[in-house]
């Protein structure tokens, strides 16, 4: 399957994450910030597949995270996470494929990183 980068600041969040996309057969690297993310990006010599990032962290945001790893991956998709309703950051990335909001079941996970693998735009899950 494919090696992922995640990067999410919250235990909880990122272990249900994590498991999830274990479940599916997923190499997930844990970032706890986007600092840590940004570091695994341009120093760690993975190829990754996708980055999964949520939008509110501490030291480096979401959005922020997805500028920076635009400019050393432009290829790269990103899916991006986040608990708050008003949101479009998928339009300031052109490598963002959508937006998983929070709270998200085990289906909602998988569903949206098999679309976000295929490069299909991920619709709000509202």
């Amino acid at each position: 399957m494919a090696q992922i980068l995640l990067a999410e600041d919250d235990f909880a969040v990122r272990d249900f994450v994590y498991r999830v996309l274990n479940m599916d057969g997923h190499e997930v690297f844990v970032a706890h910030d986007g600092q840590e993310a940004l570091h695994y990006m341009t120093s760690s010599g993975y190829e990754f597949e996708l980055m999964l990032s949520d939008i509110c962290m501490p030291v480096v945001d979401g959005v922020t995270l997805a500028k920076l790893v635009f400019r050393h991956s432009p290829r790269l998709p990103i899916l991006l996470m986040t608990g708050y309703s008003d949101h479009n950051s998928e339009e300031l990335v052109p490598s963002v494929v959508g937006v998983l909001e929070k709270p998200f079941t085990v289906n909602g996970v998988q569903d949206a990183v098999r679309a976000a693998l295929g490069r299909i735009p991920i619709k709000p899950s509202r």
